[in-house]
């Protein structure tokens, strides 16, 4: 990226590109993103490096007699000089478009972020100033014990600033970090997996981590081979996040009242108001969580049957998708939220599960007669949505545990469960814990989520994966 493009400051970009417009309404994201990161295999760093972006993306609104159209365009590394080109092809777009479905006046009315006009939050290798001599040390640690560490860090900064033509001036920093390590036997038989979100890399500990892989690839030592088959199982955190995360991306509430999906009810309507489990499990989000902080308004940068450009600025409150075992909330924009009658509840970019007890996975496993520990899930997709039926595989690790004891790892599997009936028929919910969705991790990092103990989970197949 040119030094040229960041001679502008991000609310100034705003401004500029809400006064070329002329347009009926407008709207501008300014996103200013910087990425550090460590990568590393064998007991050994291997690349390092931080990266700075910018991503304008201009919104333009344009009234009609049959109604008011949108257009989107979003360009990356935008200098001063490109402001006008770009704000015309947004304009262009509107007017060659038809009518907008999800049209709405463009929000007003929210006060403005006082640090709108201060420059971007960054982040810098700094942040891993404490991390990389702990995971140095977990190096030599771990070539002692005969085991190869393999990883990633990643911390990124997302300044947003959204301006628009109704008067919002506002702004986000979203701090995302992430680590994921695998520890493996020199032979590569066997691999073992732990990862974690953080906000800044203080609150993670590479030893801790090394320490709970050491004693998984332990326990793959012995190995014993399952056929397909429901087996008592425990979910650990990460596991149930990767599935009630798909839930919440699945719980659209336009797509559920037109009966396309799990949510939807037979006969017309939605499944709100129903139980969905006997336990008192709240699934909620909330832009304000301690340590899951996310944006407090809506960023909507596409429209969508969950999202739509019309609402940017829209302020999020904590919202229960999941109300003590009853469907509470589906996600609606305010045009959706009309269409079915439902409230308006749009996305949160983070997802809470408690109401389950306070004991630990490890005090799950010494309950547990006869069943099985999993380590993650993965390549997760939809099989059918009108059930939200899942599949997916097994990764790094399955264990066997017989009375209260892990006495050895299995073969992976193939796994097909819909995660709405599987809250249906969970019968232990243990201590909500901050977690990173392994398969999901990519797009969705705040997460904090119980083990789940599942009576009959179900392994359709043996998988030959490692």
């Amino acid at each position: 990226m040119s030094s040229s493009s960041r001679t502008t400051k991000p609310h100034e970009i705003v401004e500029r590109a809400l006064e070329l417009s002329t347009a009926d309404g407008c709207v501008v994201i300014a996103d200013e993103e910087s990425s550090a990161n460590l990568r590393w295999a064998g007991n050994a760093l291997t690349t390092n490096g931080v990266t700075r972006g910018r991503t304008l993306t201009v919104i333009a609104t344009v009234d009609g007699r049959q109604g008011t159209s949108s257009g989107v365009v979003s360009r990356s590394a935008v200098t001063a000089d490109d402001l006008e080109p770009l704000v015309r092809a947004a304009e262009d777009a509107a007017r060659g478009a038809g009518p907008a479905e999800d049209a709405q006046p463009l929000v007003s009315g929210v006060a403005h972020s006082p640090e709108f006009t201060e420059a971007p939050a960054e982040t810098s290798s700094a942040v891993f100033a404490d991390f990389a001599p702990a995971l140095g040390e977990s190096f030599a640690v771990a070539r002692a014990g005969g085991r190869e560490l393999y990883g990633f860090a990643n911390h990124e900064m997302v300044s947003s600033y959204l301006g628009t033509s109704t008067g919002l001036r506002l702004r986000h920093d979203q701090p995302n970090g992430t680590l994921e390590l695998n520890a493996k036997s020199p032979d590569r038989l066997r691999s073992a997996w732990a990862g974690r979100a953080t906000r800044d890399f203080k609150d993670v500990d590479p030893a801790a981590l090394d320490t709970e892989l050491a004693q998984r690839l332990g326990w793959a030592e012995r190995h014993v081979d399952l056929p397909a088959g429901r087996y008592e199982t425990l979910l650990p955190p990460t596991a149930v996040a990767d599935l009630l995360v798909y839930q919440l991306w699945s719980s659209a509430a336009r797509d559920a009242g037109e009966g396309r999906t799990v949510f939807s009810k037979p006969g017309g309507g939605t499944r709100v108001g129903e139980r969905l489990t006997e336990l008192p499990l709240t699934l909620r989000s909330d832009p304000r969580e301690p340590g899951l902080e996310s944006a407090p308004f809506v960023l909507a940068h596409t429209s969508g049957d969950d999202a739509s450009v019309f609402d940017n600025g829209l302020p999020l409150d904590a919202t229960e998708w999941v109300r003590a075992g009853e469907l509470a909330h589906l996600t609606t924009t305010r045009h959706s939220a009309a269409l079915t009658g439902l409230p308006v509840a749009p996305a949160i970019d983070n997802l809470i599960l408690d109401g389950g007890t306070d004991r630990s996975l490890d005090e799950m496993v010494a309950d547990t007669r006869d069943g099985l520990l999993l380590t993650c899930l993965w390549y997760i997709r939809e099989v059918d949505p009108a059930t939200l039926l899942l599949t997916g595989l097994t990764r790094d690790g399955v264990y066997k545990v017989e009375n209260g004891e892990v006495v050895g790892e299995v073969n992976n599997f193939r796994f097909n469960e819909s995660p709405v009936d599987l809250l249906g028929r969970t019968t232990e919910a243990g201590r909500t814990e901050k977690t990173l969705p392994r398969e999901w991790g990519d797009w969705f990092t705040r997460a904090a989520m119980p083990a789940l103990r599942v009576p009959d989970f179900n392994m359709s197949s043996v998988s030959q994966g490692v």
